[in-house]
C-alpha cells in the first residue's frame, strides 16, 4: 500500500481502474513560466491604454452589417446571389471592403463575394451567441454549402463559389493560404452546427482530401498550392507555404476528434511533422498559430513531443524570406503602442491587419489549455493586441492618424481600418503621421475603388474572435480570457479562463463564476478558492498568471500519468501531482 499525506489527515491512495483516487487536496507545484521572446519585449502597460467590448462590438458589427434596408452611400453592405453555384439555392454576399466596386448585386453578376468574409462573419456571430442559422428569416448557415466547389471537382470549401470571379480577387485556387482557411472556418462553424443538413458530409469529404492531399505530399508542402481537384501539388509565381501544413494538421485532427476515424490522426501527425522538420520559419499567412496549437493539444492529448517552442517562434518572429517579416509586431509609434498586432512587422517599418490580429486569439489563446507553461506570454500579448486593435476603429483613433478621418462615418461605428502602418504606402496618406490607419482597398482596383473601400468589412466581421474571448474584469489592466470558446471539437471541460497581471504589484481581481464551484489553478497546481458562487477573489502576483478551472465543488479528484480530473473530466493536462 501507498499513503499520501497531502495536509491533514492522511489519506489513503488506492489504484482504481488505472487512475489514481486522491482527496480533493494533493501536492503541487507552481508550473514554472516558459517566455516568447517576441512578447518580452511589448510593454507590460500598452498606451494609450483602454479594452474596448468587443462583444458589444461583435454584436452591434451583425446587427448593423446584415441590414439589408441599411441607408447611405455603400449600404446596405449585403446582398442575395442569385446564382445558385454548387448548390441550388440563393446566397447573401458581404463586401470585402466599404464600396467595392467588383461587388454588389449589380456588378459580376453578384458572384464575387469572399469566404473570408461571409464565413468569419458567421462565425463571430455564432461566437458571441447569435444563431446565424436562423436570423432574420434567413440560413446564413445553410447559405455556406455554396463555397463547397463540387462543380469545379475539387469538392473544398474556397474562396469564392466560382472560378469565374476567381481573378478579381481573393486568391482562389493558386494561393494555397485561400484555399486552405475556408475549411479552417467551415469546421469551425460545422462544430458549432452540427445538425446543418450536408455538413457532415461536406466535413467528411474535406477531411478525406486534405488526408489524401498529405499522402501525396509525402512531407513535402513546398509547394504555392495544392489542386486538390487534379490531386497534385502545384508551383506558380507565389512563393512556397509550406505552413499550409498546420492547417492541414489542425482539420485533420478536429475531423479525427469528430469522426474518430484514425486515418485523420494518422494524417494530422504527417502534417504537423512536415511543419516541424521546415529548416526555417515557413510562415506565409496566418495558419501558423494553428500549428502551435495542435502541437500543444496533441502532445497532451495522444503524449506526442512536437517542438512548441519552436511552432511559437515562428508564429511571433516573422519570417527570413518570401514573406520576410510576416509575424506579430512590437513597437511603439508616435507614443502609440501597436505591439501584438499581427502582419508585415518590415513593410515601410510595419503593417498590422485587423483579421490577421483577430484570427491569431482564435488558436493561441485556448493552446493554454493544454500547456500551462506559456499562460503568462499569452496573456500579455493578448494584453497588447486586445488594447492596440481598437486603434483600427476610427471612433478610438486620433483623426490625424487616419487616412480618411472624413470619410471614416461610412463604417457606421461597426468597420475598421483594415491595417494600421508606419509610413502609408499610398502617396496621397504620406504626411499622415505613425500609426497610419488605413486599408489597402484602394489599390485593389486601381482609380475605381473608392477611398472608403480602405475600411474593411472582412476584417471587422471577425471580431466575434475578440467578442467570445475577452472580458473586462474590476481590474483594469487584467483581462479574463476564455480559454473554451475558440476551442473546437474538445472533450468535455469545465469553464476554463485566463487571467493575467502585467503590474509591478500583486492583484486581487473579482472573477465571474458559475454556481457552487471549486476553483482550480492549473499554473499554481492548486485549488485557490471552494464554494464559491457567483464571484470570487483572485489574487495574481506580479507578472504571472492563473489558469483557472470552474471544477464542481467536492468533485472526485483522479490522476491518469501527469493528467489530473475532477468527476472523469480532465482538469490539467500536466499536473504537478
Amino acid at each position: 500500500m501507498t499513503y499520501f499525506k497531502p495536509m491533514n489527515p492522511i489519506h489513503l491512495i488506492k489504484p482504481i481502474f488505472g487512475l489514481l483516487l486522491l482527496s480533493s487536496f494533493g501536492c503541487s507545484a507552481q508550473v514554472a513560466q516558459k517566455p516568447i521572446p517576441r512578447v518580452d519585449l511589448m510593454p507590460d502597460n500598452p498606451q494609450p491604454f483602454g479594452i474596448i467590448d468587443y462583444k458589444k462590438l461583435a454584436l452591434d458589427f451583425d446587427k448593423t452589417a446584415y441590414d439589408f434596408h441599411a441607408k447611405g452611400e455603400f449600404w446596405p453592405i449585403v446582398w442575395v446571389d442569385k446564382s445558385r453555384k454548387n448548390f441550388d439555392q440563393d446566397v447573401v454576399g458581404l463586401y470585402t471592403a466599404i464600396g467595392d466596386v467588383r461587388q454588389g448585386g449589380q456588378n459580376n453578376k453578384g458572384m464575387f463575394h469572399e469566404a473570408l468574409a461571409t464565413m468569419g462573419a458567421t462565425l463571430g456571430a455564432t461566437l458571441v451567441g447569435i444563431d446565424k442559422s436562423n436570423s432574420d428569416g434567413r440560413n446564413y448557415v445553410g447559405m455556406l454549402k455554396n463555397y463547397f466547389n463540387r462543380e469545379t471537382g475539387w469538392n473544398i470549401m474556397m474562396n469564392n463559389t466560382a472560378p469565374e470571379v476567381a481573378l478579381l480577387g481573393g486568391g482562389y485556387g493558386r494561393d494555397w493560404w485561400y484555399d486552405v482557411y475556408p475549411n479552417v472556418l467551415f469546421y469551425a462553424i460545422y462544430d458549432k452546427y452540427p445538425n446543418e443538413p450536408g455538413f457532415t458530409e461536406m466535413a467528411r469529404t474535406i477531411a478525406d482530401k486534405f488526408h489524401d492531399a498529405d499522402v501525396i505530399l509525402n512531407g513535402n508542402y513546398n509547394y504555392s498550392y495544392f489542386d486538390y481537384g487534379k490531386m497534385k501539388p502545384m508551383t506558380n509565381n507565389i512563393c512556397a507555404q509550406p505552413d499550409a501544413a498546420a492547417g492541414h494538421a489542425w482539420l485533420l485532427y478536429m475531423a479525427y476528434k469528430k469522426f474518430g476515424d484514425t486515418k485523420y490522426l494518422k494524417g494530422a501527425k504527417s502534417a504537423l511533422s512536415a511543419l516541424q522538420s521546415q529548416k526555417e520559419n515557413p510562415t506565409y499567412e496566418l495558419l501558423m498559430p494553428f500549428g502551435a496549437y495542435l502541437a500543444a493539444r496533441i502532445n497532451a492529448e495522444e503524449k506526442q513531443t512536437y517542438d512548441l517552442d519552436k511552432m511559437l517562434a515562428w508564429t511571433f518572429d516573422g519570417t527570413p524570406k518570401c514573406r520576410e517579416g510576416w509575424g506579430v509586431l512590437v513597437g511603439n509609434w508616435n507614443g502609440y503602442d501597436i505591439s501584438g498586432t499581427v502582419g508585415s512587422t518590415v513593410d515601410r517599418g510595419g503593417y498590422g491587419f485587423l483579421m490577421n490580429t483577430y484570427d491569431a486569439a482564435w488558436p493561441l489563446v485556448p493552446m493554454v489549455r493544454y500547456d500551462q507553461r506559456y499562460a503568462s506570454a499569452i496573456g500579455k500579448w493578448m494584453l497588447n493586441a486586445a488594447n492596440a486593435s481598437k486603434l483600427f476603429y476610427p471612433d478610438h483613433m486620433a483623426d490625424e492618424h487616419e487616412s480618411i478621418p472624413e470619410k471614416a462615418a461610412a463604417g457606421k461605428g461597426v468597420i475598421a481600418y483594415e491595417g494600421i502602418i508606419r509610413s502609408s504606402n499610398m502617396p496621397q496618406y504620406e504626411h499622415v503621421k505613425a500609426p497610419v490607419a488605413q486599408g489597402d482597398g484602394p489599390l485593389w482596383v486601381a482609380g475605381k475603388n473608392p477611398p472608403e473601400s480602405q475600411l474593411s468589412v472582412y476584417g471587422s466581421g471577425h471580431v466575434g474572435i475578440f467578442g467570445s474571448i475577452v472580458r473586462k474584469t474590476d481590474v483594469a489592466d487584467v483581462l479574463q480570457l476564455d480559454l473554451l470558446a475558440t476551442d473546437f471539437f474538445r472533450d468535455k471541460a469545465y469553464p476554463t479562463s485566463l487571467l493575467y497581471n502585467p503590474a509591478a504589484s500583486e492583484k486581487t481581481v473579482s472573477v465571474s463564476v458559475g454556481k457552487k464551484v471549486d476553483l482550480y489553478d492549473t499554473v499554481s497546481g492548486k485549488f485557490i478558492a471552494r464554494n464559491v458562487s457567483g464571484s470570487a477573489k483572485v489574487k495574481i502576483a506580479s507578472r504571472n498568471s492563473v489558469v483557472i478551472v470552474e471544477v464542481p465543488e467536492n468533485g472526485r479528484i483522479t490522476y491518469s500519468d501527469k493528467r489530473m480530473l475532477v468527476d472523469g473530466v480532465i482538469v490539467d493536462y500536466r499536473s504537478n501531482r
